[in-house]
């Protein structure tokens, strides 16, 4: 399959990369900082291109079968307005309907859209102190998405770790069963390869925890 990953330099985007040239995929890695995908591969091409450009993001569209969203921001970006996740999303979904791209996997998290509600009390509050601005900006995210006509699949991980690839997580598909938890950036990377190919989560909003 030709996958675009949109957010490749690094955390999820460049796991998602590394894991999808293994796979055997041709992949398309968009950046603004080319130069931190320290990754090398026949199968590989490398874009510098902004992720709310839309003329960055119509030229990386072009041509594929997929595309993996793996937007994210900086801890000193959380106390600031944000309006990344969803400008992008708006973008992204303007330019894959253009071009007739179908298919698309994007990574917000626990705490996004309906999720939000399965936050114990206890971690509420510094949830939204530290948090609340980038997660009311997903929230907008994920009903863009749901909005549009494409075959979407939005993944929603835990806490994010720097740990290996173990391959041994849920996947809480259901509201009732889902809760907050721990998963290495390598093992969502692995669940997100798998959406390339398969139709499982076609609709669905899955949360990944250990």
């Amino acid at each position: 399959m030709r996958v675009l990953i949109v957010g490749a330099s690094k955390g999820i985007g460049l796991e998602t990369t590394r894991q999808a040239l293994e796979a055997g995929h041709n992949v398309r890695a968009l950046a603004r900082s080319i130069s931190a995908i320290e990754v090398s591969d026949p199968k590989l091409e490398k874009i510098a291109g902004d992720a709310i450009e839309i003329e960055d993001i119509e030229a990386a569209t072009t041509g594929m079968d997929v595309v993996i969203q793996t937007l994210g921001v900086g801890l000193g970006e959380l106390l600031g307005p944000i309006s990344l996740f969803s400008k992008a999303t708006q973008v992204l979904i303007t330019a894959m309907n253009d071009r007739g791209v179908k298919r698309l996997i994007t990574v917000t998290g626990f705490g996004a859209g309906d999720s939000a509600a399965q936050i114990s009390c206890f971690q509420r509050v510094p949830f939204q102190m530290v948090f609340g601005r980038a997660y009311d900006d997903k929230t907008v995210q994920e009903r863009l998405i749901r909005d549009s006509k494409l075959d979407w699949t939005i993944v929603r991980p835990g806490v994010l770790t720097s740990g290996p690839r173990t391959g041994r997580y849920l996947v809480l598909s259901e509201a009732s069963r889902w809760r907050n938890g721990v998963i290495s950036r390598a093992d969502v990377a692995e669940f997100l390869v798998q959406q390339i190919e398969g139709t499982t989560f076609i609709g669905k909003t899955p949360v990944l925890v250990n």
